[in-house]
């Protein structure tokens, strides 16, 4: 079934670059939530998207919300992601990739000319009552805050 926007986003628990549960419930009633999946931790168009969501942090709290990236690495690595590019906000693993199945955001991607199985970067903008507000699946790492902000502040 196509995930559509109105409906109920799915629920999941993962762990953190800290070893941390974080399930989407945590979130309901409080703050919008940023859901963003990219396919590795530490190569360039992960990093630049990544620290354009840190650099605008500040932003998306005053605009009440709070980024969770996504990705297929383990705890480890997202540790060192964090670390190396100083992030200030959660990254989640889905080593499995149970929860990108669930947002249809894993699927066939085609690089150098081959054809592999991969998260699809996308992004899931939730609204306060667990709700997809919107959905991104055509992603520009480089504008991606900026993009995001853009959404998240029409919310409220």
């Amino acid at each position: 079934m196509a995930l559509k926007q109105g409906n109920k986003a799915p629920a999941f628990t993962l762990q953190d670059q800290d070893g941390n549960k974080v399930s989407l419930k945590d979130f309901k009633g409080e703050k919008n939530v940023v859901l963003y999946f990219y396919p590795k931790a530490m190569t360039p168009g992960c990093t630049v998207q990544a620290c354009g969501l840190r650099d605008s942090k500040r932003a998306l709290s005053r605009a009440g919300a709070v980024a969770l990236g996504i990705s297929p690495d383990p705890v480890a690595r997202l540790k060192k992601f964090e670390d190396k590019e100083k992030l200030n906000f959660t990254l989640l693993s889905d080593e499995d990739h149970a929860v990108a199945d669930k947002y249809q955001a894993w699927g066939l991607k085609k690089f150098m000319g081959r054809e592999f199985m991969g998260i699809l970067r996308s992004t899931f903008i939730i609204d306060k009552e667990g709700r997809l507000a919107h959905i991104m699946d055509k992603v520009k790492t480089k504008t991606h805050h900026d993009d995001v902000l853009e959404i998240v502040k029409a919310l409220d």
